[in-house]
């Protein structure tokens, strides 16, 4: 196949459906700002209750997951996420107006609803477009909207709130939010046979290697029903990996900025420029071990290595806090393993499930992951109103980590066999390079 032709859908596809997730992640993370940001004494709550209001987002994100993962599978994926943006981007802007942890708590609740189902939505988007040897990296430049997110998120957050006050902070990236549909609703194509732009030759590439993956797929006996899905334990061993990794991974997010306000003792705009470099980092660790994965076919090794590095690296930030710049590097390397796995984790999904439960099940994964985002904040929050010691949460965290590195090394074996092909379905050899 032409090269041009090969990369079109690499061009088309990613860029808007990273745009869309950068904005929806930065109305999620910018609570963590506005907590240091001063929002607490503002509305006079505790550290737990402030993890509270951050953690309960993750139980309104369940609420869609199943139901959005399931209508995409079924062709709707393009209006679904239409919709959500524009309640998203609604209910940020009514953040910024709030008097009362009850009116925190409800907003932020209703958020985790707007924003459920987007994530399942996207990566239905992604399977439909690009084939189990270009998924993990697919996935992984997708996912990199969270670290860009995050790198936007602290500099302009930080910014906004020194220079205009936390609530200003909900407000503005809300109503860019709302503007998304703009980019959303022309640009998206939610499969080859909707989309106009590509050529004969690319769209039947396309449906040929993927119509013959959900063949393998169901030839080896994967669940074809929610009853056979609820039952099989890999994906109980997938919904729990993620789940530990998510506690590790939320609690590192969105207590970051106050770890680095103890460690500097620096104002809020220095706070937010250095949040910044471990999610520069984290772009690099992404794609490389998805890179690496899809070359070799290997998925276990690249699951275990960014748990275990996250966990030593987080751990060693807390030995060497004396030595601010020190404990400032062990940050990075948190940064650069903290999502590395995501874009190889999402391509098991529709490796181990058929297509009649793919979008279900990825939904239901991501939903119980992603309580991880209410359990790893809340935890530190309590440790911290119960202890006083930001160290103790650390170790609790990094705890969760080493338990996903354990689901990773002993998973089963056969998830180790996506082959690298060539555009013409040929197994390729190491030494060629992936479209």
């Amino acid at each position: 196949m032409d090269q041009k032709i090969a990369h079109k859908r690499w061009i088309r596809i990613i860029p808007p459906v990273m745009l869309i997730y950068i904005f929806a992640f930065m109305d999620r993370m910018n609570f963590g700002f506005a907590m240091a940001g001063g929002m607490n004494e503002s509305l006079d709550i505790t550290a737990s209750t402030a993890g509270l209001a951050a953690g309960v987002f993750f139980f309104g994100y369940l609420v869609l997951q199943i139901p959005g993962g399931h209508i995409s599978e079924k062709g709707h994926a393009k209006k679904f996420i239409a919709l959500t943006i524009l309640c998203w981007g609604g209910l940020s802007i009514a953040t910024g107006f709030v008097t009362s942890a009850t009116q925190l708590l409800t907003l932020r609740f209703l958020l985790g609803v707007a924003e459920g189902g987007v994530w399942p939505a996207i990566l239905v988007i992604i399977s439909k477009w690009f084939p189990a040897e270009e998924r993990a990296r697919a996935n992984a430049l997708f996912i990199m909207n969270i670290n860009i997110a995050l790198l936007i998120t602290g500099p302009v957050s930080g910014w906004i709130i020194q220079n205009y006050g936390w609530r200003n902070v909900f407000v503005v990236e809300g109503l860019i939010s709302v503007l998304l549909i703009l980019v959303w609703w022309p640009l998206v194509d939610e499969s080859p046979a909707q989309a106009k732009w590509i050529s004969a030759a690319e769209r039947d590439y396309i449906n040929t290697r993927v119509a013959a993956q959900e063949r393998n797929v169901r030839a080896g006996g994967a669940p074809a029903s929610y009853g056979a899905l609820f039952t099989n334990s890999n994906f109980w061993r997938l919904t729990l990996f993620y789940l530990f990794f998510q506690v590790g991974d939320c609690g590192f997010m969105m207590w970051l900025p106050t770890i680095l306000k103890n460690l500097t003792r620096e104002g809020m705009t220095l706070v937010g420029l250095l949040s910044a470099v471990p999610f520069l980092a984290a772009m690099a660790g992404l794609y490389l071990i998805a890179y690496y994965s899809d070359k070799s076919g290997k998925r276990r090794i690249f699951l275990a290595i960014p748990a275990i590095c996250f966990a030593a690296a987080f751990i060693l930030s807390v030995q060497t806090r004396e030595i601010a710049m020190l404990s400032f590097a062990f940050l990075v390397i948190c940064g650069l393993f903290h999502n590395a796995y995501n874009g190889v984790f999402w391509t098991l999904p529709p490796k181990l499930f058929t297509r009649d439960v793919c979008g279900g099940a990825t939904g239901f994964i991501n939903g119980i992951g992603n309580l991880g985002g209410f359990i790893g904040p809340y935890l530190v929050g309590w440790i911290i109103t119960r202890y006083g010691d930001m160290s103790y949460a650390i170790y609790a965290l990094s705890g969760f980590l080493l338990a996903a590195f354990l689901l990773a090394v002993t998973s089963p074996r056969r998830i180790d066999d996506d082959a690298p092909q060539t555009a013409s379905g040929s197994v390729t050899t190491p030494k060629e390079r992936l479209v």
